[in-house]
């Protein structure tokens, strides 16, 4: 089956988002966004600062996968999109990653993440760690290569919030997916091999997210499906070229 029938019969499987009301019921923000909270996970306990989101039950899918190697990225070069507190790159650090960029457009997550880095982490021979405000990839050098992604994108298909931080981190909606898969095309980011990790719900557009990606040449697959047995359905993908690892240093 080629890439292109490989993607219909995954666009056939994807659920169409939930109903607005429910979607924006389920995504009421926290009242205690603009307050210093904190967050423990894995023994380590994160200060999170005004504005930065403590991360929900579906970052946890991506974190556990980073930590346990289902997403390796062990001696690979790492990119934590949507980087937040920086528990996937305290993870990742963790595990041995050659290269950690921690990517966010917020510059007040970046610092949190660099801070949780440095403290939970520290200087390692082995591992880089290359934190930067960017939107999307904007602050990765044009020669940088990637062997690994994790997106946890704010895909929420309904606006739920009229707060900036909100928007941010919950509902910017499909185009910032289309943004994303268009850079990593046009730049030729993803090294020989390499994997794309992105995480949403069917409070997101799915298809939209898929289609995306096949658009750009990519090749999704679902990864692992969650139910939480409340009508949300989180789904994992795995995206990768069609081209095949070959083994050796990536």
């Amino acid at each position: 089956m080629d890439r292109y029938a490989i993607g219909q019969a995954l666009l056939e499987q994807l659920p169409p988002p939930l109903p607005a009301d429910r979607i924006i019921a389920l995504n009421q923000p926290k009242a205690d966004l603009h307050t210093t909270r904190s967050y423990e996970w894995n023994g380590w306990t994160f200060d999170v600062p005004p504005g930065v989101f403590i991360p929900g039950w579906t970052s946890r899918l991506i974190h556990e996968r980073v930590l346990d190697g289902r997403i390796e990225t062990r001696g690979l070069r790492y990119a934590a999109m949507g980087v937040g507190l920086g528990v996937e790159a305290v993870a990742a650090g963790i595990r041995g990653a050659r290269e950690i960029h921690a990517l966010d457009v917020h510059a007040e997550s970046v610092a949190a993440a660099t801070g949780h880095y440095r403290r939970l982490v520290g200087e390692r021979p082995d591992t880089a760690f290359l934190p930067a405000v960017s939107d999307v990839f904007d602050a990765l050098p044009d020669d940088a290569r990637l062997d690994v992604v994790t997106f946890n994108p704010p895909a929420v298909s309904q606006t739920v919030s009229d707060d900036p931080d909100v928007v941010r981190n919950v509902c910017v909606g499909a185009p910032l997916l289309a943004k994303f898969f268009a850079q990593i095309a046009e730049r030729d980011l993803l090294a020989p091999g390499g994997e794309i990790y992105v995480i949403a719900s069917n409070t997101a557009d799915l298809r939209a997210l898929v289609q995306h990606a096949s658009d750009h040449g990519l090749s999704p697959r679902i990864d692992h499906l969650h139910d939480w047995q409340d009508g949300v359905l989180t789904f994992l993908f795995r995206i990768t070229h069609d081209t095949p690892r070959t083994g050796g240093q990536r």
